[in-house]
């Protein structure tokens, strides 16, 4: 039974953590049944299980931010590391680094983009509410 508060549906119908893992996953945030994602970065339009709309989800450029954010920690500590180790010429610091960064960049997106998409259908954010955006910056607009 969901329960209202001030005339909102109550927080916990829509779980953050569980959401946000589901989109990783690649789910619908709502029923986790339906594909996310209708090519490797291409949203759905809606989910084909439960025909919850996402065809408003405003990911922008949060996702690759957050992927460089997290591959450059991750490649840039084990660098460090394995040259702190082990004595490795240019080129086989290239070898290593290049590729690990290429294969970890694009192994990361759609599951961070899935993630972001959920947080937005959780917080009820662009278009996810059932009501439009209104313009916060511009009312007169």
């Amino acid at each position: 039974m969901e329960q209202h508060v001030y005339g909102r549906a109550a927080k916990n119908d829509r779980p953050l953590m569980r959401s946000m893992a589901r989109g990783f996953m690649g789910r619908c945030p709502h029923c986790a049944r339906g594909r996310l994602f209708g090519k490797f970065l291409k949203v759905a339009d809606r989910c084909d299980a439960c025909g919850e709309e996402y065809h408003h989800h405003r990911a922008d450029d949060l996702p690759a931010y957050l992927v460089i954010f997290i591959v450059g920690h991750i490649v840039v500590g084990a660098f460090m590391g394995v040259e702190r180790m082990v004595e490795l010429s240019t080129w086989q610091h290239l070898a290593i680094w290049g590729p690990l960064t290429l294969v970890a960049t694009i192994g990361l997106l759609q599951p961070v983009k899935g993630a972001v998409v959920g947080l937005q259908w959780a917080l009820r954010m662009h278009g996810f509410s059932g009501t439009p955006d209104a313009l916060e910056t511009h009312p007169e607009l």
